[in-house]
């Protein structure tokens, strides 16, 4: 009988991922990330990133989605990657690891762990 090796990265989901994103980011409500406002109807979803919930604020009229003016848009790799990436940062894998354990070559990797860090950084002094 053959064993099979099941990583991290099969039992991540990407819809999952972008549950907990929009229950962490609108914990009090969806708010304009342009101008604060909380009045905002849904618009559908993006077109390349499937699960992700795009906005328009009813105040300045500007559309934005679950990611949008964080550390996470605006990214070709799925955002289960980028969760998975920052969850070996805070065991403190290597780059390598990392690479290693969600299958990208290590020049994706090294550009993702490096905005990740400029990002909570950035967080951390904000």
């Amino acid at each position: 009988m053959e064993t099979s090796i099941i990583t991290i990265k099969q039992l991540v989901s990407e819809a999952q991922c972008y549950a907990t994103i929009r229950q962490l980011r609108w914990a009090d409500g969806v708010t304009c990330p342009h101008c604060d406002s909380g009045d905002t109807i849904r618009r559908g979803f993006d077109s390349p990133q499937r699960l992700c919930q795009r906005y328009q604020c009813k105040a300045c009229n500007k559309r934005f989605d679950d990611l949008t003016e964080t550390v996470l848009s605006g990214h070709h790799q799925p955002l289960s990657a980028w969760v998975l990436c920052l969850y070996f940062m805070g065991l403190n894998l290597s780059n390598q690891q990392i690479a290693q354990e969600l299958d990208l070559n290590k020049d994706d990797l090294q550009y993702m762990t490096e905005h990740l860090r400029l990002g909570l950084d950035k967080k951390k002094s904000g």
